[in-house]
């Protein structure tokens, strides 16, 4: 059981404290931090190998309360907290990526991390203290673990200087939204959105967070130090090196020369089965099959360093900073808004748009609040895109479909068009339909070249490459390797996704296996060759579409947004939602109202669209003294008619207003349902209610030269004494 520890420290200009021994004191390890008023718990759990698996099995959950924020859930229904939202999930992924490569190469005892947000602020953000907090709880355990990493976030303020985790309200108007993790002048992990910029930029942003976290590594350990747990003896799962020398004295030869022929993957992973199948009847009944085919991955990877390291070749045959074969193929499906398949190598996404109402816009709730979201980009990988038979299909996505559909997205968002420009809601979805490395730089791609087909007037197209890592097995050697396909992913030591547009960068994702970092002198090169490949990529996507097409599809639903004053909004609504249904039932249009009047009016037709808008125009215009309207008459009363000159709006004929005449019995001139032709008269300011006129419109009377003219040239003739009765003497 771990004692009692307590230390503080300011950490970018907030109070900084980590606690462990009094709370979860079951867990191998829990920490209890508080930065500002934001606390979360973290609390590391370990137990027995699993001996069938071939890798470390860490499970790390970062869990969202929304409590934290001082909120209920808005579900009518659930108040419990459901499943992890996206967000959430990429927070889990980045903590994993971290801490992963940090453990020893032959441990396999199950891990599993659970980070609790418990109090959030503004200022102090939740995702970097969990960081911070698991590794400060993993340090100082008794779990083996090489650490201990730190993290920050970094932003770019409007006079381009760098932010240390700047506030929600600094990070909203930055450039650059980037989460990085590093050890020992090496990074681990890395997350980024930004804004079209400069690779050099990327880099400085990552030596900036090293300079300014030094004195948290050192808090780090004092803390782990104080606390004084020995790590543990634990049961080391490498092959043995007999097992090891067995396989390679069998095949070892034959796999250098299949890693020599230029095999693409389904031919390489054709000739392992036969090699495979070789070895399980050589040893059958001395090793397992499970013990074998870790060997011969062994020797395989071996195989694979002494060709690039040695000779700078790679098994397909291409140089180190090839790019396999590109193409792209625009307007796949015949009834979408827009789709685009996207090809490099095996590797093939086929992405389809799908454009809507700004009503269909996702709403999200998290510990903030609530906000709304009017792009989406969704991922799918069937297990046929690997060639493996579908053992479930549908149900929730997994956190490797969520990342990657999340990095796609975020890599658009620099180029996406502005709401008032295009007001439509858009949802993305990349159905990848056979992996062989980086599938989702080439959803990034298609997604690019999806919405240009689709006619979304995105400002340029967003390429994106998977840049690998080779390095010995002392760690000190390396070359770095573009468009990493099959076992160069598998095998490799890095997975380094940078997507940008011909002008710079706008998201990376980063991870990597190396137990000791990469080292930040490797950066610049490896953000460079990802430049280079991404230029070339570029160029393919521009010349297959240069620009967004003129048009949208004819299938994609007519928009139009128009403005109304927000005092109005309540008309356009009416009670309980009665007027705005109604407009839609009638037109088929789907409407969205905004807090300040703005209107997006979407339907399938043109014709739906205009009559919409007609019918919200007509609610929302201002009835002016003179103006002439064609109405229906919704009521006979005894002193008049009640008229509806356009929806919502009614006015009053008076009785004397009906005719020239004198009309004894309403009905004589006007039963319900009549059209008529009325003159406004007047509209009270205080009441608004609307006075009518039918007989100024009349033969002889009304706007036109003859009635209205004569009774007014009548009227003047009796006050002047012209006309009529004789003046009185």
């Amino acid at each position: 059981m771990n004692k009692y520890v307590k230390k503080e420290m300011m950490f970018s200009g907030r109070s900084l404290s980590l606690e462990t021994g009094k709370l979860a004191k079951q867990a191998n390890s829990a920490v209890y931090a508080r930065w500002g008023d934001t606390v979360v718990i973290a609390a590391v759990v370990s137990g027995t190998p699993k001996t069938e698996v071939d890798f470390l099995p860490l499970t790390v959950n970062y869990e969202e309360k929304l409590y934290a924020g001082g909120l209920i859930k808005s579900s009518r229904w659930v108040k419990r907290e459901g499943a992890p939202t996206d967000q959430a999930r990429i927070a889990g992924r980045l903590i994993d990526h971290a801490i992963r490569p940090l453990f020893p190469k032959d441990y396999q005892d199950e891990i599993n991390v659970v980070v609790t947000v418990l109090s959030i602020d503004k200022d102090s953000d939740p995702e970097v203290l969990a960081m911070i907090a698991t590794s400060a709880a993993l340090h100082s355990s008794d779990i083996p673990w090489n650490g201990p990493m730190v993290t920050s976030r970094v932003g770019i303020d409007k006079e381009g200087n760098f932010i240390l985790n700047p506030s929600v309200e600094a990070l909203d108007e930055s450039t650059m939204d980037l989460v990085v993790s590093l050890i020992n002048e090496k990074f681990l992990a890395m997350e980024a959105q930004c804004s079209d910029l400069s690779e050099e930029k990327i880099v400085e942003a990552v030596n900036f967070v090293n300079e300014n976290t030094k004195d948290l590594s050192s808090f780090l350990k004092e803390f782990a130090s104080e606390v004084g747990n020995d790590k543990y003896l634990y049961v080391s799962k490498a092959l043995p090196s007999e097992l090891v020398t067995d396989v390679r004295n069998t095949i070892g030869k034959r796999v250098r020369e299949m890693m020599q022929k230029n095999l693409e993957k389904t031919e390489m992973q054709a000739e392992e089965q036969i090699l495979l199948e070789e070895l399980f009847n050589a040893f059958e009944g001395k090793y397992t099959k499970n013990e074998m085919a870790r060997a011969f991955y062994k020797v395989e990877t071996d195989e694979m360093r002494h060709l690039v390291l040695e000779e700078k070749k790679r098994s397909d045959g291409r140089g180190v900073e090839d790019i396999r074969d590109v193409q792209v193929e625009l307007s796949v499906l015949p009834r979408t808004h827009g789709s685009a398949l996207f090809t490099r190598g095996l590797t093939q996404a086929l992405t389809v748009v799908t454009l809507g109402s700004p009503s269909l816009e996702q709403l999200i709730q998290s510990m903030y609040g609530e906000e709304s979201k009017r792009y989406i980009h969704h991922y799918n990988a069937p297990q046929y895109s690997v060639g493996e038979l579908a053992k479930r299909l549908g149900g929730a996505p997994g956190g490797r479909e969520i990342g990657h559909g999340m990095l796609a997205e975020k890599a658009m968002y620099p180029v996406l068009p502005d709401k008032s420009i295009f007001p439509y809601m858009v949802r993305l979805v990349s159905e990848v339909l056979s992996q062989s490395g980086s599938s989702s730089m080439a959803s990034t791609c298609g997604s690019s070249l999806a919405l240009m087909d689709a006619g979304v007037p995105i400002k340029g197209h967003v390429a994106g490459i998977a840049i690998g890592l080779i390095a010995n097995e002392e760690e000190t050697e390396f070359v770095i390797l573009t468009d990493i396909a099959y076992r160069e992913d598998a095998y490799g030591f890095m997975d380094f996704k940078m997507t940008g547009t011909r002008e710079g960068v706008t998201s990376v994702q980063v991870d990597i296996k190396l137990t000791k970092g990469v080292p930040l002198d490797l950066l610049p090169k490896i953000v460079e060759q990802s430049k280079r490949a991404r230029l070339k990529i570029l160029d393919k996507m521009y010349e297959a579409i240069p620009s967004p097409r003129t048009a949208l599809s004819e299938y994609a639903p007519k928009m139009i947004t128009i403005k109304i004053k927000p005092e109005q909004i309540g008309l356009v609504i009416g009670s309980g939602g009665k007027t705005i249904r109604d407009i839609e039932s009638k037109t088929g249009a789907t409407l969205g109202i905004e807090d300040d009047g703005t209107i997006s009016i979407s339907a399938p037709s043109s014709e739906g669209m205009d009559k919409a808008k007609s019918m919200v125009e007509a609610l929302t215009r201002v009835i002016m003294p003179g103006e002439v309207y064609e109405g229906t008459v919704k009521k006979i009363l005894d002193f008049g008619a009640v008229v509806e000159i356009s929806p919502g709006k009614e006015g009053l004929v008076h009785v004397s207003e009906l005719s020239n005449e004198y009309v004894t019995n309403v009905r004589d001139v006007l039963k319900e349902g009549d059209k008529v032709t009325v003159k406004v008269l007047d509209v009270d300011p205080s009441s608004g209610k609307i006075s009518l006129s039918k007989k100024t419109l009349s033969e002889n009377g009304g706007n036109t030269k003859g009635g209205f003219e004569r009774r007014r040239n009548f009227d003047d003739n009796r006050r002047r004494g012209f006309g009529g009765r004789p003046p009185r003497r």
